[in-house]
């Protein structure tokens, strides 16, 4: 079984007509049906059957299909993960953000002032290890004793977002006990933040209840300020919580800490901008964090 085979019965598989495939795949179709039948020759199985006029998978066709299928998609995608790796050579930095974008853009932002030459290219994927620095966030107890030298980790505080109305207005603190049955606004995309909080709210006894997801940290804090609900608000990494309309109180009960971590990878032949970035990175966020 060679790869054309696997390639040419994938195509027969996915349209169930000879035809079709043949013209699709730029064969003559006599070529198609003897790859195919020397295909099942060679597995000693029929992979197909003739259903009228057309084609459809036997039982084997279908284990066939289901086992091909995603190892030809990890193939297929070679050249452009080679091409993405390739491109960490030249001065572009990658930046995979899964957290604290909005803290990740300001230092970008200073840090192009000066280096000029420089250009970033941030994107989220968590499941990818081809970029130079990664950003992401974790529950305050799962990174303990767990660094290694090119990483570090600043941790920040959760507060509870409030309408600055009549029920929030006069405190400065409040247990998420007492809150369990108000709705909760998120931010869509924030997956690892979603998570940690609904530890913490899970810690005290309750799961959330999610009533709307934006997109921006700006459109959460306009529907908590409409009081619409409440929602969790990182202390540093979405910016200040300005207007009249909302508040942050402390959460006195449980802890609300997060993790952000900030690892870096040595995927270039020469690493300097990459680590001359990322001591610059540990500093901006150094003089953020522990602002007073």
């Amino acid at each position: 079984m060679d790869f054309t085979q696997i390639k040419y019965f994938l195509e027969v598989a996915e349209s169930q007509h000879v035809t079709r495939s043949a013209e699709k795949l730029h064969i003559a179709q006599p070529a198609l049906t003897k790859s195919i039948h020397k295909l099942e020759e060679q597995l000693g199985v029929a992979l197909f059957k003739h259903k009228g006029r057309n084609i459809m998978l036997t039982e084997y066709g279908i284990f066939m299909r289901d086992k091909l299928k995603p190892l030809m998609a990890q193939i297929e995608a070679i050249p452009s993960e080679l091409n993405t790796k390739i491109k960490l050579e030249n001065e572009t930095l990658h930046l995979n953000v899964l957290a604290a974008s909005t803290l990740i853009t300001e230092a970008v932002i200073a840090y192009k002032n000066e280096h000029s030459n420089i250009n970033f290219q941030l994107f989220q994927n968590s499941g990818s290890d081809l970029y130079d620095i990664g950003v992401t966030t974790k529950y305050l107890s799962d990174t303990s004793g767990k660094i290694h030298k090119d990483e570090f980790i600043r941790t920040e505080k959760i507060y509870l977002a409030v309408p600055n109305n009549e029920k929030y207005c006069g405190l400065e603190s409040i247990s998420l006990k007492d809150v369990r049955d108000e709705g909760f606004i998120s931010l869509l995309g924030s997956k690892q933040l979603r998570l940690i909080c609904d530890k913490f709210c899970m810690e005290v006894g309750f799961q959330p209840r999610v009533i709307f997801e934006s997109d921006n940290p700006t459109a959460v804090k306009n529907m908590i300020a409409a009081n619409m609900g409440i929602g969790f608000w990182p202390e540093h990494t979405w910016g200040a919580l300005e207007g009249d309309n909302v508040k942050l109180l402390e959460i006195s009960e449980p802890d609300c800490h997060r993790d952000i971590l900030f690892a870096c990878n040595h995927n270039k032949k020469d690493n300097t901008n990459v680590k001359e970035f990322f001591e610059f990175l540990n500093r901006f966020t150094d003089e953020i964090m522990n602002r007073k």
